[in-house]
Order: C-alpha cells, then structure tokens, then sequence
C-alpha cells in the first residue's frame, strides 16, 4: 500500500445502519466496536474509520426528507489507502470472511438503506483547530453535523454554481462558528451504468461542540441560503446531528425500565 491520510485518499465509504430489533442496539454497538471496526482498522488499506449514533436527542433535531435514510441510527465511514484496487477489495474479503466464521450476528436485524462508496472532493479546517487537514479525522470529536443530498447530474451548470456558493460562503461561516473544528464534502462515485446520473453529495462537520447544541445553534442562526434560482439544484434527503459513540456507553436506545435498574444497581 502506499503511505495515505485522508487529504490523500480518493475513496471513503459510508453507511446509514438501522437496527430493526430495538432490543439489540447493545448487541449491535458491542459487535461493531469490539470486533468489527477494530478489525476493518487492523488492515494496511484502511487509513480510518469511525462511526457516530443518531441518539433520540439528536434525531428531534434532524431533517429527513427521504423516508430510507429517516430509519437509519447510525452512521460509519472508512476512508481507503491507495492504490484502492488493492484497498477496498481486501476490505469487502474481510467482511465476506467474518460471515463464515460466524462474526456477523447483526445480519439478521440491521438494514442499511444507504451503503455507497463516495470520492471526497474537499476539506477545510477551522483555524482553531489548529490540526492539519490530514489529522482532522483523527482528532476527538464530540459528533457530526451530516448533510445528505442529491443532484440529478453533476453536469449540470446549476450543480457547479451551488457547489461554489456552498464552497465560498456557507463553509467559511460554519468554520467561523464555535465548536466547528473542520468539514469535509464528499460525492458519491459514479455508476458505470450511468456515469452522467444522480450523484449523492455529503457535508460533514466535525464538531468539537455538543451536537445537539451545534444544531440548535445552526437552527436560530441558520447559514446563508443559496440564491433563488438554485434552490431547487440539491434535493435534501437527511440533515442533522449524529453524538461520538463512547465504548460501552450505549444506552440511548433503552427502554426506562433498563435504564432505572441499571442506576439502582450503580447506587
């Protein structure tokens, strides 16, 4: 493999898990961050990986426009080492390989309405951050601000004037925003089908504040809208927060009755 950071990479892939069966979220996070991430890092072609959870919290607070992405509680990425002929299919061997040695249990109740791999076009760090761009994936985040959307062909002229306005105004302002400590943007990597189609398009913004704060920050003070006459260019499919996953911390998603005895059993 060559050396590679993510400003190196050309390739990351992200994932909107929903587990069906709300009795197993413990299950679910205990597979993923004690065996299967722990794994896909392990291997030479992945530079990075890291997950985040759409905690109810966090989901009163979201946007989400396509009913698939509505379900999903999770979010996950990777970002690949070069060359990616090497990288992304050793990655797909090891998922195919925990299948048949019985590392997989979350196959019976996880949907995943969105699993693409995407190109990263650019990426920006807040000055106070002061990381470089190819360490900010790697420095603690507290959460994410993630916005999905879709554009029916990059060809398109109104494409490119969106992505600039995006790219000249609306990232600067949210780098100047406190708790902000970087973005990335990302597009979805063409199908070879229909290498002129829908191309799905990723902000992520790597918060150093509470996500569920940044967002009602970003609610009163909203960032600039784009002009009129492009409004229309991008449809929206899921905006909101997503909270940093804390091992063993995964209680979000437990009824009352969990939670209680679990704080009578502390005391």
């Amino acid at each position: 493999m060559i050396p590679s950071t993510p400003e190196t990479a050309t390739r990351a892939f992200f994932s909107f898990p929903k587990v069906t069966d709300a009795a197993r979220h413990r299950a679910y996070n205990a597979w993923h961050q004690l065996d299967h991430r722990p794994e896909n890092l392990a291997l030479p072609g992945v530079v990075h990986g890291d997950r985040w959870v759409r905690t109810p919290a966090c989901e009163r607070l979201g946007s989400y426009p396509d009913l698939a992405l509505a379900g999903s509680q999770y979010m996950a990425m990777y970002w690949f080492a070069e060359p990616t002929a090497d990288s992304i299919p050793a990655w797909k061997d090891l998922g195919d390989r925990a299948i048949h040695q019985g590392r997989r249990p979350e196959l019976a109740w996880t949907e995943r309405p969105m699993t693409r791999m995407f190109r990263p076009v650019q990426g920006y760090v807040a000055p106070r951050a002061l990381v470089t761009l190819a360490a900010l994936p790697f420095r603690p985040n507290r959460g994410v601000h993630v916005e999905v959307s879709r554009v029916e062909t990059s060809l398109h002229p109104d494409v490119a004037d969106l992505s600039q306005f995006e790219h000249e105004t609306q990232v600067p302002d949210l780098l100047a925003r406190d708790g902000v400590a970087g973005v990335w943007t990302f597009r979805s990597a063409p199908s070879r089908s229909n290498p002129d189609g829908p191309v799905v398009r990723i902000r992520l913004t790597y918060l150093e504040a509470d996500p569920v704060e940044f967002t009602r920050a970003l609610a009163a003070g909203p960032l600039p809208a784009p002009p009129a006459a492009l409004a229309s260019t991008a449809t929206p499919l899921l905006t909101g927060p997503l909270a940093t996953i804390t091992p063993w911390e995964w209680d979000w998603f437990d009824e009352p009755a969990v939670v209680a005895t679990e704080s009578v059993a502390r005391a």
